[in-house]
């Protein structure tokens, strides 16, 4: 459905009725109208508002977010998250600032993924935004 949606971007929504809120944050502008494209082709979706932010290109965003993604998901006790299509903890990065959006096992998953995007060079600051599972 979205082939290109990857470990960089974040996709969320609200349903109100008839009426879906799309919201995130993506890397390419296609991913934000394919997105929209596969929502208005729902049943019983009358209206759409898609509020998906698409990332500024930024080569040094570029480098942030692969360093990232290799700081976090060489720690052996996450490795076990990268097996998926798309792994559940996404880094998304904005002018150098870090946001982790997802979710993980545990809470202590949750601070090592924090603690690893906390030290990667370039970055200026991490949000940890990942969820628990219950």
């Amino acid at each position: 459905m979205l082939p290109y949606y990857g470990v960089f971007d974040n996709l969320a929504y609200r349903v109100d009725g008839p009426k879906v809120t799309l919201f995130g944050q993506v890397t390419r502008p296609t991913l934000k109208s394919d997105a929209e494209n596969v929502v208005k082709k729902i049943e019983g979706v009358e209206s759409l508002d898609n509020q998906i932010e698409v990332l500024p290109l930024s080569p040094n965003d570029d480098r942030v977010r692969f360093a990232a993604y290799r700081a976090i998901y060489s720690k052996a006790p996450l490795q076990r998250y990268q097996l998926s299509a798309v792994p559940p903890i996404h880094i998304i990065v904005k002018n150098g600032n870090i946001t982790l959006e997802g979710v993980v096992a545990n809470e202590g998953d949750k601070n090592m993924a924090e603690i690893a995007a906390t030290g990667v060079h370039g970055a200026f600051s991490v949000k940890n935004n990942l969820r628990v599972e219950k």
